[in-house]
């Protein structure tokens, strides 16, 4: 789950990381009082997540709290389109935060290294671009601190990657004790990432978090009353968004054949056929056990709302649950939406004759295996 730019700030303030000043806000009037209480030198941010959202105009900066006012109530209730998101997203909330002058930009972040399988501080002197740009033009400006599981990280380590980092000796003291702040912060609150970009020294000598990105393990929400609530609205994209208020999961890949397996692992193998018949997937999507038909008439509206889609591939196992049993399921499903793309399935497992008699006829076309069922979906979308 991925956490807005301003909850990110409040989870760092609660361990001690000093943030500008800021107050979050969907109304114009109070982004207005808000600016006032910072003298009118103000960001306003538009709280949605999505990259790039300051060229696609949802960051401004304002020396007027009147401005700051006008902004908010444009940009409020605003489609923000990227290019990295394509489809959108609607501003409902946006951060009014105080201008702080910044004399130099570092990065710093706390996140899961998969290769070597531990937690791992990062630290660049390069702060303000993005982090890839920096490992491909500067490999040696990013020092990777592992944390030991068990021990953690000590001071010594700390200060010896702040060192290796090349941080200024004036802001080295407060960065060690930002990332003893970040480390714990990213251990309590079951993170995935802490990002500080930029971690910015003002002119002053003082280090803060000017932008944060914290993303929270999904599996651990029900530790964090207070981030369920909005957990809907972590997903960067509007169909991902609507999938997890459904309880879906569902992952949107920009190919043109759905797909729906009940099943990770066969959803992946789906998704690695598709490709080998030439196509694309348009998504990842689990529909779980037993695919009643409610939930399979859910998980198919889900697909439906890519216009991207031109076919599905449902890939469908009965272990417990019998084969005859979803297929009744699906047909239910499909009864009560209009479906106007082909559909193939592939269904196997106990009782699958019984199964496949009960979509013969119907617009769901069988196949006998994944891979055939692949190729008759790949080229049915293609026509």
């Amino acid at each position: 789950m991925k956490l807005h730019e301003y909850q990110s700030k409040e989870l760092l303030t609660k361990y001690g990381v000093p943030v500008p000043r800021g107050e979050v806000t969907s109304d114009a009037t109070q982004a207005r009082e808000i600016a006032e209480q910072f003298g009118g030198k103000v960001v306003v941010k538009a709280q949605v997540l999505m990259g790039g959202r300051g060229k696609a105009g949802g960051v401004k900066l304002f020396n007027s709290s009147e401005e700051a006012g006008a902004f908010t109530a444009e940009l409020i209730g605003k489609r923000l389109i990227s290019i990295q998101n394509p489809a959108g997203m609607v501003v409902e909330k946006v951060l009014v935060a105080e201008l702080i002058d910044i004399a130099e930009e570092y990065y710093v972040a706390v996140l899961l290294d998969r290769n070597i399988q531990k937690s791992i501080v990062m630290i660049s002197k390069e702060g303000g671009m993005e982090i890839e740009e920096v490992a491909e033009k500067h490999p040696d400006a990013i020092v990777k601190m592992p944390i030991d599981p068990k021990w953690g990280v000590s001071d010594y380590d700390i200060r010896n990657a702040v060192a290796q980092a090349n941080i200024p000796k004036p802001a080295r003291s407060q960065m060690a004790q930002m990332i003893k702040k970040l480390v714990k912060a990213y251990q309590e609150s079951d993170a995935e990432m802490i990002e500080i970009n930029p971690c910015a020294l003002t002119p002053e000598g003082k280090l803060l978090a000017a932008d944060a990105k914290v993303s929270i393990d999904d599996n651990s929400l029900f530790r964090h009353a207070d981030y369920r609530a909005t957990s809907h609205d972590s997903a960067e994209d509007p169909i991902e968004a609507e999938a997890s208020k459904r309880g879906v999961a569902y992952v949107r890949l920009g190919g043109e054949i759905g797909i729906m397996g009940n099943g990770a692992g066969l959803v992946m193998q789906s998704i690695d056929e598709i490709s080998a018949a030439g196509g694309k997937a348009a998504n990842f999507l689990d529909v779980g056990g037993g695919a009643q038909a409610d939930r399979v008439k859910s998980c198919m509206e889900v697909i439906l709302m890519d216009p991207n889609v031109k076919g599905i591939f449902l890939n469908i196992f009965g272990g417990i649950t019998r084969v005859d049993e979803v297929a009744k399921g699906v047909l239910d499903a499909f009864a009560q939406i209009d479906v106007k793309v082909p559909v193939v399935a592939r269904i196997e497992g106990t009782a699958v004759e019984e199964g496949r008699k009960i979509l013969e006829g119907t617009q769901i076309i069988p196949a006998q295996t994944v891979q055939e069922a692949a190729k008759l979906i790949v080229e049915l979308a293609n026509a």
